[in-house]
Parts: structure tokens; C-alpha cells; sequence
């Protein structure tokens, strides 16, 4: 894969359409995954494999392909679905993998840098060295290939019956190894330990592939606090922890950042002051939510669906945070009954003018702000599509489920789950048509329809496993590049 042009990368919006992104498709470490350390590895439970990868994620594959790299795919799909060729096109260390340059496999460019012999014994040191591993394991990791290599740095093993050290099963999910912010890339400092090896590969990957090299001066990493080092145990909510997840490009001038479970007010702090040193963007607003594990980040309790449009979890909106449906005694105690820790807090700030911070109380308030003022969208004809439609338990269920977790893939289409079905309803209420991902994929390989064509849209992707993951199709990608629309 050769070196990119300038001004290929770059997002400075959630739905302009997609033209690149970075992928991990589900590599054998999922399937390693055991009852006993899913908590610790962050899943809720352990997947099946095969349908993970057949049933679900091979879909997600071919619908990116169509939109953003057709040639690789149209017109071959029976070719390439094939029992006898083995899923092959699906494999990243296979020699028939698409290895598309517009759908990019996080795999194959490890395996690339791997081919360079001091990036290869470094990052065997490194990662030997975060993984307690002996020497006489480091010294033998130098005798892999590079494409084995990457397989084993990912999934933990070289074959079905040795594990070397644990997989990283979260790893499929890459919004949150770095955020592409106009022509930048900020880098992630994951909060929990199961996740540091894949800091360290991205870190490696996003520093050293030629891919990136005409932005390596644009790679930005959050420095620690001064002597973090020190700090107890007790005071480890000051460590500076953030992930993708928790931060969202609604315009090119104004970025959202998540203060959640993973990632920390310290964090937060940081991004700020290098954001606005380097002048990457002009307005950051700070988005607190629970610290709890329903929420994880704020992608997971709204995500952007058109300028005007968005899909929330409704006890974020007006009505739930300002009690607006209960008397005036309901009104009264709620304000005052939750936790300091609990509270949604929304704090804006402007480059231009930072000791006047801007406050909002919804985060719904919050959204129809970006919406009209920073994309120049009329107040009146803003949407909040609300998860499980705003009925109880489908709204937490379902937002469980990642009903709010969904990739535009253009302006109107995004991506989500077929499992939640008041949410569905609540999307076909607000005039969107919704599709099944395999009946779409068979329109546009009979040329029935085209990518251009497709408007207002949510595709229902198959979900029994992959949801049970954790994570949506928000979760699943880092965006590098999308059109200004």
C-alpha cells in the first residue's frame, strides 16, 4: 500500500460521505475469548466466530466495498462467496484479501511495518515487554513472517492450539485507536489495561506506515500529567485516558469530546489545550455523561444520523432532564435526587474567548445548537429520533443493543442493528426507509440500484453476535476521510 496524497485525509463532519476508512475485521482472538476473563477483556460475553464473521461482519465488508472501493466488488460478489474459496477475500492475511486503500485493514498494515526489520524488533521488544513475556518467547517472535507476526500481536496466537499471550478482541472496534480531526489524527490512551497493546500497534502503525507519512507532523498525542507516576492509587480518575469513542467531528471547526467511563475530565483538559494551540479547531464542547458501564462513550448514547437529524437515548432530552412531564414536586425532587456523578453536564468552549465558557442543560439542546447554528439547519425542521422510540425498558434495551451507535456511511444512510425494533419504528415514524443489509447488497449487485441513489436510509445489519460485543458500526470504523458535503 503506497504512500497517500495530501489532503486525503481528512473529516470534518460525522455525515459527509464516506470515502476511507480503518477496519479490523474478527480476527481468531474473539473466539478465545472465555467466561472468565470476557469482564476483564471488556465483552459481556463470548461470541461464536463463525457467525460473527459469515453471518454479520462479512455484510459490513461487502456494504463499505460498494460504497467506497465498488470495483473491488461489484460484478464478482457470487465469485467471491463461493463455499470453495474459503471466505478468502474476507481473510487479511490471505493472498486473494480485497486489501482495498479506500476500506483498510488495521492487519495489513501491521503486517507492512512489520517488513521493516527495526520496526520489527522493536515492536516484539515492546510488546514483550507490556506482556510480561520471556526472552526466550521475544527471541523467538523474530523468526515470523510479518503476516504471522500480525496475526499473533492481534490475536494472541500463531495457530489453534498455543497462545503466546491474550488476544485483543477489542481491536474490531477502531473508532476508539484515534480520531481523524480535519487533517489531524489524534491518538487514543485507553483507560483499561486489556486495550494498551492495541494503543501500542496503532501508535506504531500511524507513526511508521508510509500510508500516513505526509501527516506524521499532524499525529498528535496527549501528554500525561506532570509526575502522573506518583499519583495513588486512589487518585486514578486524574490519569488522562481517552478513547475515539468519546469524541465526534460535527463540524470543521467544532469538536465534541465525551467525559464517560473511559475517558477522563484530565483528558478532556488536554485535548482542549492542544486542540487550541495548534489551532486544529476553533470550539470544543465537553459532553459528561454517567460514568457507567451502559454508556461506556458518548457515541453510545447519540450519534449523528444528517445535519439535522440525530438518535439519542431519551433521558438525555429536554423533557427527561427538565422533568417537563412530571408536577411541580416531581420537578423539584429530580433535580435534586441524582448524584453529582450522575448529572449530565454540557460545557462549551471558544478559542477565541475560553474564560467564557457556554452551558447547555439537554444534551437535545445541545444537538439542535450544532445543528443550526454550526450547519446552518432551521430549528424547526431538527429531528431527535429517540432510542427504543422512547418507551420503557425498549429505550434502555435497545441502547444496550447500540440503537444509538450508528455509522452515516452518507448523509441520511447509516448503518445499524436489525435488533432493535422500536428504534426502527421510531426511524421509519421520522420518514426513513429501512432495509435489510442483505436485500440492498443484492439490488446493487444486479444493478438495481446505485450507491448515489440510496437517500434517508437505515440498513438493518445482522446482529446476534456482534452485539453481544459491545459496540455498533460507530464503534467499527475510524473515518480518514469524508467529502465536505
Amino acid at each position: 500500500m503506497s504512500k497517500i496524497k495530501q489532503k486525503e485525509i481528512n473529516v470534518s463532519s460525522e455525515t459527509g460521505t464516506l470515502k476511507r476508512l480503518l477496519v479490523h475485521s474478527p480476527d481468531s482472538g474473539l473466539g478465545k475469548v472465555v467466561p472468565s476473563k470476557a469482564q476483564d477483556w471488556l465483552f459481556e460475553d463470548i461470541v461464536h466466530l463463525d457467525t460473527i464473521r459469515r453471518k454479520e461482519y462479512d455484510y459490513y465488508t461487502k456494504l463499505l466495498l460498494y460504497f467506497l472501493d465498488p470495483e473491488k466488488i461489484k460484478g464478482r460478489l457470487s465469485k467471491i462467496d463461493d463455499p470453495k474459496n474459503k471466505r478468502n477475500f474476507y481473510k487479511p492475511g490471505h493472498k486473494d484479501f480485497h486489501a482495498s486503500d479506500k476500506v483498510i485493514e488495521l492487519q495489513l498494515l501491521l503486517s507492512q511495518i512489520l517488513e521493516q526489520e527495526h520496526i520489527r524488533i522493536k515492536l516484539i521488544a515492546s510488546v514483550c515487554a507490556i506482556e510480561n513475556c520471556s526472552y526466550e518467547t521475544q527471541q523467538r517472535l523474530l523468526g515470523y513472517e510479518p503476516d504471522q507476526l500480525a496475526k499473533i500481536f492481534i490475536s494472541g496466537t500463531h495457530n489453534e492450539n498455543e497462545m503466546i499471550f491474550p488476544p485483543i478482541p477489542n481491536f474490531i472496534f477502531t473508532r476508539d485507536i484515534g480520531i481523524t480531526i480535519n487533517e489531524f489524527i489524534l491518538l487514543n490512551k485507553p483507560a483499561k489495561k486489556a486495550r494498551t497493546r492495541e494503543a501500542l500497534l496503532s501508535k506504531y502503525i500511524f507513526f511508521n506506515h508510509p500510508f500516513f507519512a505526509a501527516y506524521k507532523n499532524n499525529i498528535i498525542e496527549l501528554p500525561d500529567l506532570q509526575h502522573h507516576f506518583l499519583l495513588p492509587k486512589e487518585a486514578e480518575d486524574h490519569k488522562v485516558t481517552l478513547e475515539g469513542g468519546d469524541v465526534m467531528v460535527v463540524s470543521k471547526d467544532h469538536l465534541l469530546v465525551g467525559v464517560s467511563e473511559r475517558t477522563s475530565w484530565d483528558a478532556a483538559y488536554q485535548t482542549i489545550k492542544v486542540l487550541f494551540d495548534r489551532k486544529v479547531v476553533k470550539k470544543i464542547t465537553i459532553v459528561k455523561i454517567p460514568r457507567k458501564r451502559d454508556y461506556m462513550h458518548i457515541d453510545t448514547v447519540f450519534t449523528q444520523v444528517k445535519k439535522n437529524v440525530w438518535v439519542m437515548l431519551g433521558i438525555f432530552s429536554d423533557k427527561s432532564v427538565k422533568h417537563l412531564d412530571g408536577d411541580s414536586i416531581q420537578k423539584t425532587l429530580g433535580i435534586v435526587q441524582k448524584s453529582k456523578d450522575d448529572k449530565l453536564k454540557i460545557i462549551q468552549f471558544n478559542s477565541k474567548n475560553v474564560d467564557k465558557p457556554v452551558y447547555f442543560e439537554s444534551l437535545e439542546e445541545l444537538l439542535i445548537d450544532i445543528s443550526t447554528k454550526d450547519l446552518g439547519c432551521k430549528e424547526k425542521e431538527v429531528k431527535i429520533i429517540l432510542s427504543g422510540n422512547d418507551e420503557f425498558p425498549y429505550d434502555v434495551r435497545e441502547q444496550w443493543t447500540d440503537s444509538c451507535n450508528l455509522l452515516a456511511i452518507k448523509e441520511g444512510v447509516v448503518l445499524g442493528y436489525d435488533r432493535n425494533d422500536k428504534t426502527v419504528e421510531a426511524f421509519e415514524a421520522a420518514g426513513f426507509k429501512t432495509v435489510k443489509v442483505e436485500d440492498l447488497i443484492h439490488e446493487l449487485e444486479a444493478g438495481k440500484i446505485e450507491t448515489k441513489d440510496i437517500t434517508d436510509t437505515l440498513v438493518l445489519m445482522p446482529s446476534a453476535e456482534l452485539s453481544r460485543a459491545r459496540g455498533g458500526f460507530h464503534c467499527m470504523s475510524m473515518p480518514l476521510l469524508r467529502d465536505n458535503d
